[in-house]
């Protein structure tokens, strides 16, 4: 497939509220076994806030056991500490016997789906769910961590993307 990227410089302090208000109306879906919650899924969360209402499809104690042998945090507790983040709208169990969130994404629909920094587009399952619904794949932690730039710098709107004066210095 053809994908095609629209850079738009604007300048320095001149943000487009007409594009953040269409963002921040944008729904996110993240998910993850995050157990134990760390520093990490914390910063997903907030990148994923600062594109839309967030969702958090957590994964469930039996999918724990099958990756990683063991549960650390059962799957309430998690879910409380996860619905005390501030950025979280809802967090959401999953059936995930398959090993994927694939029924919660066609349960939620939402607009973009978020993956951490163990996922790529070669390795997430959910791909052609993703693809057949028209939902986006954004990989949060490779754009806040990585490039050092924050997630609302990078208004995401049919893959164009918004280079700013202050984090195009950075790349």
């Amino acid at each position: 497939s053809l994908c095609i990227c629209i850079i738009i410089v604007i300048p320095y302090g001149k943000r487009p509220t007409r594009i953040e208000a269409i963002m921040k109306n944008k729904t996110i879906v993240i998910s993850g076994g995050l157990d134990p919650i760390h520093v990490g899924h914390v910063k997903m969360i907030q990148a994923a806030a600062e594109l839309g209402d967030v969702t958090v499809v957590l994964n469930s104690d039996d999918w724990l056991a099958r990756k990683k042998g063991y549960v650390f945090m059962p799957f309430k507790e998690r879910k409380y500490l996860l619905e005390q983040l501030k950025g979280v709208n809802e967090v959401s169990a999953v059936d995930d016997t398959d090993g994927t969130v694939c029924e919660a994404l066609y349960r939620l629909q939402p607009d973009m789906f978020g993956n951490g920094g163990d996922r790529t587009s070669e390795n997430t399952p959910e791909s052609n769910v993703c693809n057949e619904l028209n939902i986006e794949i954004t990989l949060l932690s490779i754009i806040s961590a990585l490039y050092g730039i924050n997630v609302s710098d990078i208004l995401d709107l049919t893959s164009s993307l918004i280079v700013t004066p202050s984090n195009h210095a950075k790349t």
